[in-house]
Formats: structure tokens, sequence, C-alpha cells
């Protein structure tokens, strides 16, 4: 955590100009700029502190990383005041329901379950599959035939394994966890590894990866598959905060601010 916190708290500026920003906002479905909702007293925001880039302790034991730093721009961008309170992942909903906080920025799957309890924004966050390769092999972009042609890894049981057999009609090597399946390509075991991208990510940019790899063709983002992504959580009830902050994001967006925050906490994007 101490690593991956020291690589993440300052923004990169040569790794970040090969990063992709990804886009999650229809710039033709405008929504109608909504009034800002009128509080007696701050806005509460929960989220956990374990989970980088997303959400984590920064060096001074505060709690800090894309969704964080982005709820904030949001709460600024609305004229709101906003703590930022900390709790254990699972909790997260359980408190908000309790009325012991206002929004959850967070890591929490958007799912059809979620909105029938929880009002959510548009995601702002996906989680992409991607191949990695070894970067001292001039390997083709990976499709059926190339991924039938070369041994390719995954992680036993997981979505990623489910997509490969599905839709590249492979039949993969299988491993344990994504770190065994990471050693076994830097080894040169495996000649593509299909995963999930963020983790991807962090083991590329990261010691462990001993500069070794890369990735290799575009991002997967079947929802059956991957999900959703993110959005900021609301209760049901609190429709005009819920609407406020999606417009919120949309702007953010649109002045350049989600792209600032995006390439300081994704030195090595996922996308």
């Amino acid at each position: 955590m101490a690593v991956l916190v020291a690589c993440l708290t300052p923004a990169v500026a040569p790794a970040a100009e090969a990063v992709t920003v990804p886009n999650f906002w229809n710039p033709r479905a405008r929504l109608e700029r909504p009034e800002p909702p009128q509080t007696p007293r701050p806005v509460r925001v929960l989220t956990d502190d374990e989970y980088p880039p997303l959400h984590f302790a920064g060096p001074d034991g505060n709690p800090t990383g894309f969704s964080v730093e982005l709820v904030r721009a949001a709460c600024e961008k609305l004229g709101l005041t906003c703590t930022v309170q900390v709790r254990r992942f699972d909790t997260l909903l359980d408190a908000l329901q309790a009325n012991q906080g206002d929004v959850v920025a967070a890591a929490v799957p958007l799912t059809a379950s979620l909105r029938a309890g929880y009002r959510a924004t548009r995601p702002y966050f996906r989680w992409p599959a991607r191949f990695a390769v070894r970067g001292d092999k001039a390997l083709p972009a990976p499709d059926a035939a190339v991924i039938a042609a070369h041994p390719t890894g995954v992680v036993s049981g997981t979505a990623h394994e489910a997509y490969l057999r599905t839709f590249f009609h492979a039949t993969p090597k299988t491993y344990p966890d994504l770190g065994t399946a990471e050693a076994a390509l830097r080894r040169g075991e495996i000649e593509y590894l299909f995963g999930d991208g963020l983790a991807l990510a962090l083991w590329i940019g990261g010691t462990d990866s001993a500069a070794c790899c890369a990735f290799s063709g575009g991002d997967y983002l079947e929802n059956r598959y991957f999900g959703e992504g993110i959005g900021l959580v609301t209760r049901k009830e609190d429709e005009a905060l819920a609407r406020a902050l999606d417009d919120a994001l949309q702007r953010l967006w649109d002045e350049g601010k989600y792209a600032e925050l995006y390439l300081r906490f994704f030195p090595v994007g996922p996308f």
C-alpha cells in the first residue's frame, strides 16, 4: 500500500501523456441544469481508504484518490460544503441508508439491485478488460486468430475467463489469482494475459512488473461481463442531490477537471 500511495499521489507528467482519458458522457444528452440542493449542514461523503487509486489514505492519513477528489470537485462546483468520512467498505451502503452520510463515493458497482434501493449518478468510472503482453516481444494486437496461436493466460473462474472463451473461442491457461498470472507473463510462460484493466495498469506501472509488460489492443467494456461501473450513490429520497451531482460531473468533464484528476491518479491508464 505504501508503494502504491507513493506512486499515485503526485502527478507524473511524462507517463500522463500516453494515458487515454475515458469519456462516459454523451455530449448530445444534456440534462436540464438543476438547482443545487439547499442543505442546513455539510454534505457527508462516505468512502473507504483501502482501494487505490480510487480511494485510499494519503501520506498525511487523510482520504484521497480519484473518487474522493472527484466528489470534492463536484461539491465545489455546486457550492456545497462537503466532509469526507472513512468507513469500512462493506458498511458504506448501510451507513448511507441509516442517514449517517449523504453520498457514497467508492467502488460500489452499479447494478439493478443497487438502483432498487438507492439513487446513483451516471458512471464516472468503469472497469475495462485488457490484454497485457511482454514489452520485448513484437506481438500483434489480439484477436481470435492471434489468441488461438499464442499461449494466453487468465484467472480461473472470472468473468474475464468466460469472456475469453465465449468471444475469442480460446482455451486459455488458467491461474488461481492475478498475481500468479502476472508472474507467468513476466517469465514468458504465456504471451498474452487477459484481465482487469485497472489491476493490470497498477501492476504495469508498479515495481512488481520489473517494467516487463504493457497493454496490447483496446479495452473491453461489455456490461454483462464487466459491469456498468461506479457512480456517486445517494438515498432514494435525495433526488435533488443526485441530479445536482450528475450535472456537476458532466460540467467537470466539460471543463477538463475530470481529465486533470484522472491523469493525477492514473499514471498508467487502464483504458
